[in-house]
């Protein structure tokens, strides 16, 4: 890695607008979720990949984590806690997408709103959007300075303060 590029990713402010973009992201992703659990859940049901029994817990769970995790982001409770939840929320998210990718399956994600006028998400396209959320939220898993704006932080993983 460039020195340039070493000094950006340890930069404070980078760490906190990265951290605001990924909480602000997943609060939006949760609300409409969170609003129509019954819609949601026959969205998770058209991926075909969990069983029937699971659904419905899925949907109705799964938008409060992304909502409680986006809050701790932006309010700076347990940050890096709360990035490696989203980010293994997004890594799931990658898998489910990839197995509908190869399946050549066309399908509503249900990421931000629920099919309006019929659209669906090019799975390619879902998969680049998480590809570069997941990358800010290793920043911010990895971020070893003193963080800006946090309730709550305990020292870095690289320093060995262990997990925030």
């Amino acid at each position: 890695m460039t020195f340039c590029a070493e000094r950006l990713l340890q930069n404070n402010r980078v760490e906190l607008v990265l951290r605001w973009i990924i909480g602000v992201t997943f609060v939006y992703a949760s609300y409409h979720k969170i609003a129509a659990p019954a819609h949601f859940a026959k969205i998770i049901y058209g991926y075909y990949i969990f069983p029937k029994d699971a659904v419905n817990i899925i949907a109705i769970l799964l938008p409060f984590l992304e909502l409680y995790s986006g809050l701790f982001l932006l309010l700076g409770i347990f940050p890096r806690s709360a990035a490696l939840t989203i980010n293994t929320m997004l890594l799931l998210f990658m898998v489910v997408i990839s197995i509908n990718l190869i399946r050549g399956q066309e399908f509503d994600c249900g990421c931000f709103s629920f099919g309006e006028a019929g659209y669906t998400s090019s799975a390619s396209q879902l998969l680049a959007r998480n590809t570069v959320y997941f990358v800010f939220g290793l920043v911010v898993i990895f971020f070893d300075p003193p963080r800006k704006w946090c309730i709550h932080q305990t020292g870095g993983i690289l320093s060995g303060g262990g997990p925030s």
